[in-house]
């Protein structure tokens, strides 16, 4: 992984073996990023895609693993009141199964990169947004300082 910062923005690539989300991570946690947004595109081999279930308030997880082309990565980095990272992140994948074409996405847990990843990385300027956790969904939310 190798990233440069122009102007307020970090562009990041990822390279073969590397963890996407934890990589975002390691970033904002060097930099001392509290709040950001970003956005990417790249090739990975495996993919941990979840879809939360309110009744149960747990993810369910589905791994995909192969040649997998991360055709759009979004999502956001925010802090709680204990300065802990969080992330959401949502992203499409697409692959070929039996000769077709396919494409899953939802929420990520983990993408590990195949060859490499370029990402965008916005920093909060000007403010912070934080994470408030909601007790009836079993999940946390943005707040606003």
């Amino acid at each position: 992984m190798d990233y440069r910062k122009y102007g307020e923005t970090l562009y990041v690539r990822m390279d073969r073996g590397d963890e996407i989300i934890g990589g975002i991570l390691d970033i904002c946690k060097k930099e001392q990023i509290r709040s950001a947004v970003f956005q990417g595109i790249g090739g990975c081999g495996e993919a941990q895609i979840q879809t939360y279930l309110p009744a149960t308030k747990s993810f369910e997880t589905q791994t995909i693993r192969g040649v997998l082309e991360l055709v759009s990565l979004t999502g956001n980095i925010i802090s709680d009141d204990q300065e802990g990272l969080y992330h959401h992140t949502h992203a499409l994948i697409a692959y070929k199964t039996d000769g077709q074409h396919c494409v899953a996405g939802g929420h990520i847990k983990s993408l590990t990169v195949s060859y490499t990843a370029e990402i965008e990385l916005r920093p909060v300027i000007g403010g912070m947004i934080r994470r408030q956790f909601d007790a009836e969904t079993g999940t946390g939310f943005w707040s606003f300082p």
